[in-house]
């Protein structure tokens, strides 16, 4: 579906008016099927961070400030007014960065957009398809806002190269669409949620870099900066309608002098409506970092091949060279985890992990999971000792790809001096090998079995599989607080 635009109309403009032309339309059924995939992903992850303190801190505030209980919290019986609840559930949906990704932008649009969009879906009783192509709509802006400050020559973002969350801060405006939408605003409205919304949005990463739990909540803060945006909308606050390419506007600002007027709006506009950028996202498998994803699928491949890990005397892990000061080093930290934390950032523990994996365990079926990331796993000795005859090189073909996917060539080398080698080109869960529904519900049902029964969670995943043709979310909301009543 191609949104009207002018050459007059600004690029926040032309979003507004595409945001409208679908909600008017029908999207395409393809499209649905993907963004109920990407729910269902980010139930799990968040069921899966309910232990962990961001997520639990942030509900206890917005619980101290009260409201009219509108919306769900996940994995709470607590009902809250809208931006909260937003608030508390993006925060859970990234917290154990298990969340989607766009490449090569290196965003996780849906876990503040779907926050936002269930949030906003529930207090004004929208249908389950309403919920799904608002959702698409704030997804996609995300992703276009994120890629138009991509720097091909760079190899990175330009957000990111500056210190800046592009998720929160690109997140914050697709959640505003997203919750405008379903809000029933016009053009008009939507395209002043985005200038009231980009007012809003912020996300500093230095935590990446020297510690903090503060990126978790990034995503939380973005849903609920758009859902207040679109309510001050609704209420007849009014944005510029030049926020994003102005002298003083979005990319300007974040940009400064690498901010290019003509590049940015073509990013924005181009195709809008046609081609997907939704279509690229990414859904991980295994519960750390993506640049180790591939190191751990040629491990289990390894393994499928026969390969004993008694026999491996030395193994060589090649990786695109930017990722290397990521997953390999320092060497001595990367081959020896302070925990199980760190353990999700080396290159040579995932590689062990894979390599230990039982290819055909019952379970999950998924291979390395959230238990070979406890402490105590990134202290056991089979690990270390495989993690500790890994190297991790640069690898040039890897290096080309990079970063639209994030490949790896894993070479052992066997105690009767032959080598065998696998390489991994695409990364399992990209649009190029994805998840299948019943991939997607393995990783739910083995994020969030520990949130709840196994009927409560089970039922749960039906909802969602089944939400495009609910007339409300009273379904899926209630099976959320069985989930969280362990019912």
């Amino acid at each position: 579906m191609t949104a009207a635009s002018t050459t007059t109309a600004t690029p926040a403009q032309q979003l507004a008016a595409f945001a409208v032309a679908v909600r008017d339309g029908e999207l395409d059924a393809g499209l649905r099927d993907k963004v109920t995939g990407h729910l269902l992903d980010l139930l799990g992850n968040s069921l899966a961070a309910l232990s962990e303190r961001p997520g639990a801190a942030v509900r206890e505030l917005v619980e101290e400030w009260g409201g009219a209980p509108a919306a769900t919290v996940i994995g709470s019986a607590t009902r809250l007014p809208a931006p909260s609840a937003a608030l508390v559930n993006g925060t859970l949906a990234h917290s154990l960065d298990f969340d989607d990704t766009h490449l090569p932008s290196v965003l996780h649009p849906s876990a503040s957009v779907l926050p936002a969009a269930l949030a906003t879906a529930e207090t004004v009783g929208a249908s389950g398809a309403r919920l799904l192509d608002a959702a698409a709509v704030g997804i996609e802006i995300t992703c276009r806002l994120g890629m138009a400050q991509y720097d091909e020559k760079l190899g990175n973002s330009v957000f990111f190269d500056r210190g800046l969350h592009a998720t929160a801060i690109c997140g914050a405006i697709g959640s505003a669409v997203t919750a405008a939408l379903l809000r029933g605003l016009d053009s008009d409205g939507i395209c002043s949620a985005i200038g009231i919304a980009a007012s809003m949005g912020s996300g500093i990463i230095e935590a990446n870099r020297t510690g903090g739990t503060v990126k978790r909540v990034h995503c939380g803060w973005a849903a609920h900066a758009g859902v207040v945006a679109a309510d001050m909308a609704r209420l007849g606050l009014t944005g510029p309608p030049t926020v994003l390419e102005g002298r003083f506007g979005f990319f300007q600002a974040f940009c400064g002098e690498r901010f290019d007027e003509a590049t940015v709006t073509a990013a924005i506009t181009d195709g809008l409506g046609e081609r997907w950028e939704l279509s690229r996202l990414f859904i991980k498998p295994y519960p750390c970092n993506h640049f180790t994803h591939a190191g751990v699928d040629a491990a289990m491949r390894l393994r499928r091949r026969g390969v004993d890990p008694a026999r491996i005397d030395r193994l060589t892990l090649g990786v695109p060279a930017p990722v290397l000061r990521t997953i390999a080093e320092p060497a001595a930290e990367k081959a020896h985890p302070r925990s199980g934390y760190h353990a999700a950032f080396s290159g040579p523990y995932t590689v062990a992990a894979g390599l230990l994996a039982e290819p055909d365990a019952p379970g999950h079926g998924l291979g390395v999971f959230h238990e070979d990331f406890t402490d105590e796993a990134a202290a056991d000795h089979a690990r270390l000792a495989l993690a500790a005859r890994v190297t991790c090189v640069a690898d040039e073909e890897c290096t080309t790809v990079f970063p639209h996917q994030f490949p790896a060539v894993l070479t052992a080398e066997l105690d009767d001096g032959s080598t065998v080698t696998e390489q991994v080109m695409v990364n399992r869960g990209s649009p190029q090998d994805p998840l299948d529904a019943r991939e997607l519900t393995a990783k739910f049902l083995a994020n969030a079995l520990g949130a709840g029964t196994e009927p409560a969670v089970r039922a749960l995943a039906d909802e969602v599989w089944n939400v495009a043709a609910a007339a409300d979310t009273t379904g899926l909301t209630r099976a959320l607080s069985a989930v969280a009543a362990g019912t």
